[in-house]
């Protein structure tokens, strides 16, 4: 695709593409995953299913996420990345569909679940492809282009699949998201090259199992390095991120409406920051751009949890800096992740990177959720605790990105 002697200002067209399509894939994953969530009253009320049920169809797809992500951490370097994106890829889409044809709370069940097998690898692979082609120099603005996928599923996707939902049911948005899967798979299928290079490395060392194969991923200690800093900062982000919504709801008195638009600009103010992020992260060293991003992100993740009774133009703009910064955090420690390890281990390692984020998000969410509590009026209760504690784990995230090295 390119050379690491190709200029960064000669980037080939195949290489723009390429890039494109790998974002058009994580954005369809994650509205996958989001989509669910904004349609829980829809599906409460045709499945007669109460709050508990509810979650359970929720976490089906973060666990079986984050055992799909073990699972491929030990064979993800045995395959050839472009078929291992496409075959994914294609499970993906046949379990959305599936969800969208569910008749009752056990079929959405094993629908998600399937979801989550599929979708949970995909993240890992597209950056493990992003790590095998791209140039280390080019990589955190390629990486900023392909996470740009998940601001098009805050700002795009989540609020147009609750206007088809709203207009023509709620199997609608399942259906459009799959026949979305399928044209873009038909792109990557002629689009994304072959990617065998880590396959060279593995020819010449030992086969191995399951066992042995994580043995050898975790006994190199930048790894585990690069491990503890994905969970940090997920387990940072998942502190706060579940409970904005009913917090806004709840302590600051928006409507519903009002919330989608906090949502759109906050998703929209990525779009204009990802890339010069992901240029900072080119032109300066990871840890550095690290550790400006997390230390400014302390201060809307303080806001937004001391839910000030401020006007809604106040809310959007403490809200856009949230969605900015805190997820602006993931593009030099991505780059990081990637350049943490040798090319026959990346797909390993993103692999686990993804079980690690799913680990640090659900395990994050369950701690904020005991130490929040209901007010008999409604209103969400230390909150501020939640944001003090998130803010804490953030800032020793710094520490821990110190601490990983470059190693290609």
């Amino acid at each position: 695709m390119t050379s690491p002697d190709t200029p960064t200002a000669d980037q080939p067209l195949s290489e723009r593409i390429l890039l494109w399509i790998l974002m058009l894939i994580q954005f369809t994953t994650i509205v996958d995953f989001m989509i669910i969530m904004p349609l829980s009253s829809y599906l409460m009320q045709e499945m007669q299913i109460d709050t508990g049920h509810f979650g359970l169809v929720v976490s089906a797809y973060a666990i079986a996420a984050a055992v799909s992500s073990l699972l491929a951490a030990a064979i993800a370097d045995r395959f050839d990345r472009r078929h291992a994106l496409l075959f994914t890829y294609a499970g993906l889409a046949v379990a959305t569909l599936g969800c969208a044809l569910a008749n009752g709370h056990w079929a959405m069940l094993a629908a998600r679940a399937v979801a989550g097998v599929f979708g949970g690898v995909l993240g890992s692979i597209t950056l493990a492809i992003v790590g095998d082609i791209i140039p280390i120099r080019r990589r955190g603005q390629a990486m900023s282009v392909v996470m740009l996928g998940f601001s098009l599923a805050a700002v795009v996707g989540v609020p147009a699949g609750l206007f088809i939902a709203a207009h023509f049911g709620w199997r609608v948005p399942f259906v459009a998201l799959t026949v979305l899967c399928l044209l873009i798979g038909v792109a990557a299928w002629y689009c994304v090259p072959s990617v065998r290079g880590h396959l060279a490395a593995r020819a010449e060392a030992p086969q191995q199992n399951l066992i042995q194969s994580w043995r050898e991923l975790l006994a190199v200690p930048n790894h585990w390095r690069a491990f503890v800093l994905t969970f940090l900062l997920m387990f940072s982000g998942f502190l706060i991120i579940p409970y904005i919504a009913p917090s806004l709801v709840a302590n600051v008195g928006l409507t519903q409406t009002e919330l989608g638009w906090i949502y759109l600009v906050g998703g929209a103010g990525t779009f204009f920051s990802r890339p010069i992020l992901g240029r900072l992260t080119d032109k300066y060293p990871y840890a550095r751009v690290l550790t400006a991003v997390v230390i400014a992100a302390c201060v809307p993740m303080m806001l937004i949890t001391l839910t000030l009774p401020l006007a809604l133009p106040w809310q959007l703009m403490i809200s856009m800096l949230f969605f900015v910064l805190v997820s602006g955090r993931f593009i030099p420690a991505m780059a990081m992740t990637t350049a943490s390890t040798e090319p026959r281990f990346r797909g390993r390692v993103m692999a686990f990177n993804s079980a690690v984020q799913n680990f640090g998000s659900g395990s994050a969410a369950f701690i904020a959720g005991l130490i929040l509590s209901t007010a008999p009026d409604g209103r969400l209760l230390h909150y501020e605790l939640v944001g003090m504690l998130a803010c804490f784990v953030g800032l020793f995230a710094i520490w821990a990105g110190r601490k990983v090295k470059r190693i290609s």
